[in-house]
């Protein structure tokens, strides 16, 4: 009732805003006005200002007004809450792929590859089986692939050297192999000195994209939760990462706990799945002597195939409110310019979704000013973001419910869980879509 409560409330204050904001669509000069939505980080923020700031400066006809998402519990639900209430912005940056469905539904968006230069202009920018995996049921593209922060591994060098572990460890025999030299008293006081793995316990669903999403995608070759409308996770690669992460806890290789602070900054962790985010984050509060580097994250021992993983992509998209399509489309092209993509690497450290980005002569002092970067952009083309179906959250909250039951408390076999949560997210497709 709390969160119907809250989008209530959200609706009538964006209802309220709604003739405020049509009215400055057009300025009292004939000028087109756009209005920009973008994530509300500071650092998207201060992106999303130079590039407005910019494009305001070289187009006097068409100004662009920004303003950061307004505080939510989830971007998703202002923006639902703003569809209904017809108030949403000209364009939003900050698209979540597992939201799209929702919006495409209550018809909010604009049908991208409806502009004649669509595909020469996305073609050039990003590998095709990439732009693929952004199409709609419908066969349209409603969300302009923007940057991604593939989820890897960062990994301890000094741990590793005092452990004699060598890297990359690629295969989960060889991750388990590694924890049992690593997981051990180093000192000789009675305690183990450093566990090789942490994750949040808690079992919220936005957890497990990246745990199990992030593994089950490596294990399955790049496979997400669907296949077009059908469940296809309930599989041997879904079976096999809960397998592998039931053991790591059976043989306490990972803690069952919540810490306090970063355990893998303050050197207690041998490794951590995390995005390139990370980076910037450690470079400014590392002690001196603190060596890290980056690998891929592993797959089950028979895997064959290039190594993928989650993406956590954020899209930008164009919403039916807008009077100014053209403009808009306009608009969003200059965010994903070459140059724009360098801002975004050195303000944000995150990943733009581009073709030949290492080889491209543009970012080539930036990469090699920030090389543990380079690990991250060669990953991104071998990246999936969440399915973009109505139903993502709620069966995610059915795999982290089973991930509890099976991976944390061993109380299922992974199969059975697997195949629990898989029967799960059926009967709540089957149930919402005879509401």
């Amino acid at each position: 009732m709390i969160r119907y409560s809250f989008l209530l409330t959200l609706l009538i204050l964006l209802a309220n805003c709604r003739d405020n904001d049509r009215m400055q669509t057009v300025t009292g000069d004939g000028n087109v006005q756009l209005t920009y939505w973008s994530a509300a980080n500071p650092r998207e923020i201060e992106l999303s200002r130079e590039l407005v700031d910019q494009w305001n400066q070289e187009n006097s006809q068409i100004q662009v007004q920004l303003q950061p998402l307004p505080a939510s519990q989830s971007s998703e639900e202002v923006l639902l809450a703003a569809i209904a209430a017809g108030t949403t912005p000209d364009v939003c940056s900050n698209i979540q792929p597992g939201g799209i469905d929702d919006f495409i539904l209550a018809g909010g968006l604009v049908r991208l590859d409806t502009f004649p230069d669509f595909w020469s202009f996305l073609e050039d920018r990003v590998p095709l089986d990439l732009l693929y995996s952004f199409q709609s049921p419908d066969g349209g593209y409603y969300q302009l692939p923007w940057k991604t922060n593939p989820i890897m591994i960062l990994y301890n060098k000094t741990i590793f050297r005092k452990s004699g572990v060598e890297v990359p460890l690629l295969r989960y025999g060889d991750y388990l192999q590694a924890a049992e030299k690593i997981v051990v008293d180093h000192d000789g006081d009675g305690q183990v000195d450093y566990w090789m793995m942490y994750r949040d316990t808690k079992p919220i669903w936005w957890q497990r994209l990246f745990d199990f999403l992030s593994l089950y995608i490596a294990a399955s070759g790049g496979q997400t939760l669907f296949r077009g409308a059908e469940i296809v996770f309930d599989s041997p690669a879904a079976v096999q990462v809960f397998e592998f992460l039931q053991e790591m806890y059976r043989q306490g290789y990972m803690p069952i706990t919540q810490f306090q602070g970063d355990q893998f900054l303050a050197g207690r962790l041998a490794t951590q799945i995390t995005g390139p985010w990370m980076i910037s984050y450690i470079e400014n509060f590392k002690q001196p002597g603190f060596e890290y580097g980056v690998m891929p994250l592993p797959v089950p021992d028979d895997y064959e195939g290039p190594f993928y993983t989650y993406g956590d992509p954020k899209n930008i998209s164009i919403f039916k409110t807008t009077r100014h399509p053209k403009e808009a489309w306009r608009f969003i092209k200059t965010l994903v310019s070459r140059e724009a993509d360098l801002r975004l690497l050195e303000i944000c450290s995150q990943i733009p979704i581009r073709k030949d980005l290492i080889d491209d002569p543009l970012y080539r002092d930036y990469f090699s000013q920030n090389s543990l970067m380079v690990a991250f952009a060669e990953q991104a083309p071998y990246t999936r973001g969440a399915d973009g179906v109505s139903d993502f959250k709620e069966i995610m909250d059915g795999i982290s419910q089973e991930y509890e039951a099976c991976v944390l408390y061993q109380r299922k076999s992974p199969a059975q869980a697997i195949s629990d949560a898989a029967r799960r997210a059926r009967v709540i497709m089957e149930w919402n879509q005879a509401r």
